[in-house]
């Protein structure tokens, strides 16, 4: 919050839109054949698995997502 309230004219009150098309066009060439590179998820404090779990079942018993 300090950078907004030293600078408060650098932040527009509201957003003007999407940004206009860009004349460079990117893009990621990818490697035939090549796999993402395999990594251990995060580990998480159990009550916080709790309640991720318990957020996750009420969702999906509301029907927001499925398995």
């Amino acid at each position: 919050m300090v950078p907004y309230q030293e600078n408060p004219y650098v932040f527009p009150d509201e957003l003007p839109g999407i940004p206009p098309v860009r004349e460079v066009k990117f893009n990621i060439k990818l490697i035939p054949g090549a796999e993402p590179i395999s990594k251990a998820p995060y580990r998480i404090d159990p009550i916080e698995l709790k309640e991720l779990k318990d957020q996750l079942q009420e969702l999906l018993e509301r029907g927001f997502i499925r398995p």
